[in-house]
């Protein structure tokens, strides 16, 4: 080592002398800066205590990575640190999140850049996985890739798009290889398409005509890659086909694949993705991971049963998008002539009006979507809108279909409000994005860390690139799903989560016209009584459709009410006031449905977290709610721009704290990441006044325990308020007929109603096919014995034992040690009842012809 080399390297240990000295060394292996070594001991010293000593060398490596993150320092790669301690990407993270053991260990910074790098990760797996079960598997075209997909795409994260992306990148790379290199499949494409040219003679030689450029793509080529791998030539081609893309495919071969991609990986500062042809241990996983499935016993399977095999994430997504083209076939990308006609019957004609609004919003779709995704995706975005406009008409006029015709009279006004439309298309477009992407979110509404929201396509991007309000939004989700019956599983659970995520958070925002709404309510009354128990356990299926909604507060009341009595149903007849009573405006169905819903959602929260925490203290529960539910109805105010559960946990603190029960804020965050769609934005992030931000803590000291301080202490006094009626946990309002049902008597076997015959999967294989009339059979049977076991248990009398289905071997797997199932049991216990009664009822009988014979 150079001398004065030495001389720094003595003169920075001596900077760091009260560090460890092992710590020291990782720290110049890895070449940070003094700040990041700084950073990361103080991390370091804040959760020493509560780590294992086994694993300190691992968490040096996640402080320092933290301190990278958090400094916005240029340092070491993502890669380099997984070496530098020996773990791989899932280890890694897994450790990241133990780590995170104080409120400010972790911020919202470096979750949202763990978040970012592992969703990459998983795509880039994903990808690895799809690729090379071909023949073709050469480094050259996967770092060709891996360029593409940097240079090209600015959301590298997306399956979808970058799948595409490595379809035409094989296709290109395919082209330019030796037949003997490929499979036999695409051998006889090669050979056609580098055929030499024909000769002519020199006498002919100047009449003979130009040579034609080769074609951007080889059609036949691109339509064998994309019907091996499921996916939509249509697609693939119009994305991809620009010269601008071919082009840069091009720059990439005239250089060194490697150079190239080095300098893009150090650019990121995230995982070497060519390791995955190593099989490198730091990208170390399973072969391929399996999508969940149901699980059924194996041993007693019918010999001419097909087991429909385990999905890859491609495989799943590329199934869910050719299902969702399948569906609108038959949908046209302008109205229809029934739609036509509704159109017509209007006061105004809405028509002219309809597709300008499409027109313009198209093009404001592809633009921010290029934007988001890159811009040689423009095209990609068009086509997606397209699906969206298919999609928009269908709904809306299965709608109209759906209305008498009292209520399609509102229709007839409804269809020239803009807001409506704007609505409708959002919730089609947001349809589209999901099966194309995965139910995916933002961090709980908010932006990722300083990340440009354009970067992201998960809700509620759509309402941003629409300017549309979250709670204008929310009016139409319920009334889609009623009038798209073809809606799978996965998008109804999107779309609820949708409506969920508006509830808790984006509804609350600073320019959100609930507040106006609810403003005005408040000087009437109070803003939505909660409802009684019998009501909350029932799914909240009503009766209001769209037009009720977007037309509220149009249609006024049934009668004017005192200020004190409860507000009505409401009725499309006004009527006067009654003498003695205050007139009132007219009631808001969108703002009654809204407050039902966010109780039930509300109560949801604060039970699951209550059941994590707090069993041994059953009195406080509904001590809990009712100061919940009091701050939703009265200081609605403090919603605006918080989160829902930033509440509940205040709520849950303040109870504990005004009766004595030991319960540290620090424990009900850490039960509450244990909750399903929570993000740690929610606990760390919390407005405490105009653009300062801190944890929950501060939040509840210095805004919630002041607002609410009076109507807290009551809780502690002889005699409390009085409390809100404790509910059931309420049920999700969209259950429908379509909704997958157990098999009666099983443990975990699940039977999907049979759909249209039409409406069949386009990946499936003859031999599923030839197994169609024996799934409905099954279905046919299934169906049958829930009716009878049905009728018997209504007729108060023991159920016949119903057929099981050959699979099924007493309800249990032996596979996986699981018990039999509830139904089984329960079916049992009703029959040995029954057999009871009957044995007591004959010996009574019997006692008393004996009793009656001993008479004189």
């Amino acid at each position: 080592i150079p001398p004065r080399k030495q001389v720094k390297t003595n003169s920075w240990e001596n900077m760091h002398k009260e560090k460890d000295a092992d710590f020291v060394t990782l720290c110049q292996s890895l070449q940070v800066t003094d700040a990041v070594c700084d950073r990361a001991w103080t991390i370091w010293k804040a959760v020493q205590a509560s780590v294992d000593k086994d694993t300190q060398k691992r968490l040096w490596a996640a402080c320092l990575f933290v301190a990278v993150i958090d400094l916005e320092v240029p340092s070491f790669t993502f890669t380099q640190i997984l070496k530098a301690v020996d773990l791989n990407v899932k280890q890694f993270l897994g450790l990241l999140k133990k780590m995170d053991v104080n409120l400010d260990t972790i911020s919202t910074k470096v979750n949202s850049a763990v978040t970012r790098l592992e969703k990459k990760y998983d795509v880039s797996r994903a990808l690895y996985q799809r690729f090379e079960k071909g023949k073709e598997i050469l480094r050259s075209c996967w770092t060709m890739f891996l360029l593409a997909k940097g240079r090209a795409l600015q959301m590298e994260d997306d399956l979808v798009i970058s799948f595409h992306l490595m379809v035409c990148v094989l296709e290109f790379f395919i082209r330019r290889c030796l037949p003997s290199l490929l499979h036999p499949l695409y051998q006889s494409v090669i050979c056609t398409a580098q055929s030499p040219p024909t000769r002519t003679s020199r006498r002919n030689q100047s009449k003979a005509k130009p040579r034609q450029a080769p074609p951007e793509v080889d059609v036949q080529l691109l339509e064998t890659l994309c019907k091996e791998n499921d996916c939509s030539v249509e697609e693939v081609h119009t994305t991809f086909r620009s010269r601008a893309c071919l082009d840069l495919l091009l720059t990439f071969q005239a250089t060194d694949l490697s150079k190239q991609y080095e300098e893009l990986y150090f650019k990121s500062r995230d995982f070497d993705s060519r390791l995955f042809l190593d099989n490198d241990e730091t990208l170390l996983t399973p072969k391929v991971e399996l999508m969940p499935v149901e699980r059924t016993p194996r041993k007693n399977l019918p010999e001419d049963v097909v087991l429909i095999p385990p999905q890859t994430p491609v495989r799943a997504a590329m199934n869910s998008i050719a299902q969702l083209r399948v569906d609108l076939t038959t949908s046209g990308d302008q109205p229809s002539a029934n739609l036509a006609v509704y159109f017509m019957n209007c006061t105004v004609d809405p028509t002219e009006e309809v597709l300008q609004r499409v027109e313009s919003l198209g093009l404001l779709f592809s633009q921010r979507f290029g934007n988001a995704v890159g811009p040689r995706c423009v095209g990609l975005g068009k086509q997606r809108f397209t699906l969206g406009i298919r999609l928009y008409y269908r709904v809306m006029e299965s709608m109209l279909k759906s209305v008498n015709d009292l209520v399609l009279f509102l229709f007839r006004k409804l269809l020239n409000d803009s807001t409506f439309h704007t609505s409708l298309l959002a919730c089609a477009l947001e349809v589209v994005m999901a099966t194309y992407g995965g139910s995916t979110f933002k961090n709980g509404g908010y932006s990722n860390g300083g990340v440009p929201v354009e970067t992201d396509l998960c809700f509620p991007w759509i309402l941003d690139v629409f300017q549309l309000t979250a709670f204008d939004f929310y009016k139409v989700i319920e009334s889609f799903i009623k009038a798209e019956p073809s809606l799978s599983k996965d998008i109804v659970k999107h779309l609820e989560r949708c409506e969920h995520l508006i509830m808790e958070t984006i509804a609350w925002r600073e320019d959100s016209p609930l507040f106006e709404l609810l403003k005005r309510t408040r000087e009437e009354g109070p803003v939505e009584q909660a409802e009684p128990p019998a009501t909350l356990n029932q799914p909240l299926q009503h009766n209001h459709t769209a037009a009720d909604l977007y037309l509220s507060p149009v249609r006024p009341s049934s009668r004017t009410l005192p200020a004190a009595e409860s507000t009505a149903p409401p009725s499309s007849q006004p009527s006067a006031p009654a003498p003695h009573q205050t007139p009132r405006h007219p009631k808001s169905n969108s703002l009654s449905l809204f407050y039902k819903k966010l109780y039930r959602l509300a109560y949801m929260r604060l039970k699951m977290l209550y059941t994590q925490l707090l069993t041994s203290h059953p009195e406080l529960e509904p001590i809990m709610w009712t100061l919940f539910q009091h701050t939703l109805q009265n200081e609605y105010e403090l919603m605006r721009d918080r989160h829902l559960d930033q509440l509940m946990m205040s709520a849950m603190y303040a109870i504990c704290k005004v009766k004595n029960v030991d319960l540290r804020f620090k424990t009900i965050v850490t039960a509450y990441k244990n909750m399903p769609n929570t993000n740690q934005e929610t606990f760390k992030h919390v407005l405490i006044r105009e653009g300062q931000y801190d944890s929950i803590i501060v939040f509840y000291n210095l805004v919630f325990m002041q607002k609410l301080k009076t109507n807290i202490l009551q809780y502690a006094s002889p005699r409390p308020p009085t409390l809100s009626p404790l509910p059931h946990i309420p049920r999700s309002p969209y259950k429908f007929p379509n909704s997958p049902l157990r098999v009666p008597g099983s443990n975990n076997v699940y039977i999907s109603p049979m759909k249209n015959p039409t409406r069949m999967s386009p990946v499936m294989t003859p031999r599923t096919r030839s197994t169609s009339d024996k799934f409905q059979k099954i279905n046919a049977m299934v169906n049958s014995s829930d009716r009878s076991l049905k009728r018997s248990l209504d007729m108060s009398s023991a159920p016949k034992p119903l057929k099981r289905l050959r699979f099924d071997v007493e309800g249990q797997d032996e596979a996986d040690e699981s018990k039999p199932g509830e139904d089984s049991r329960l079916i049992q216990k009703l029959a040995e009842i029954g057999s009871t009664r009957t044995r007591m009822q004959e010996q009574k009988m019997k006692d008393d012809a004996e009793s009656e014979k001993d008479k004189p």
